[in-house]
């Protein structure tokens, strides 16, 4: 006995929704954490800080190796000890590969051969992504300053050979706060 191809479809397409995976597993990942209050605030508009270094001579590199280092503050607002009794900041960003722990300059920029360097108010060097690099006690409520200094470096083999490329330059780094 023959069945039309016409008969057949509902019985192929009850067969298709039937067909259940024979090795279908189930596993479970679960997720956990903690959400919680920072001790301090940042201070409006100290979230994006802008540092202008000047016009700095490339012959003033040559002698010195470095700049005097141009200041800049972070202030926290708002601090409650119960919360954190000291900030650890953490800078982080692209690293020159002439010079470890020092910020690169960003790719547009037209200046080369030097670098970002940053160092606590006391010129005690803080290094480009290392976790709590600087830690400076907290007290309560306002008024505590982060103080710190940047400053532009000459990479080794510029300095030697002369070769500091002139002109603008931008360097980006994030900073990141954690209390304890």
């Amino acid at each position: 006995m023959q069945i039309p191809l016409h008969q057949l479809w509902p019985l192929v397409l009850s067969l298709s929704l039937v067909v259940v995976p024979l090795c279908a597993q189930s596993e479970t990942v679960q997720f956990d954490g903690t959400l919680v209050e920072d001790a301090c605030e940042v201070y409006p508009g100290d979230e994006n800080i802008e540092l202008d270094f000047g016009t700095i001579v490339d012959k003033y590199l040559y002698l010195n190796t470095r700049t005097h280092s141009q200041p800049f503050t972070i202030r926290l607002i708002n601090c409650d000890l119960v919360l954190g009794k000291e900030v650890q900041v953490t800078f982080k960003g692209t690293e020159s590969l002439a010079l470890p722990g020092l910020l690169a300059l960003n790719g547009g920029s037209q200046a080369s051969g030097i670098a970002i360097g940053l160092e606590a108010e006391n010129g005690t060097p803080i290094l480009l992504n290392k976790a709590k690099n600087y830690t400076q006690k907290l007290h309560s409520g306002n008024g505590n300053n982060l103080n710190l200094k940047a400053y532009v470096q000459g990479e080794p083999t510029p300095l030697l050979t002369k070769t500091i490329g002139r002109g603008a330059f931008e360097a980006t780094t994030t900073f990141m706060l954690e209390y304890e």
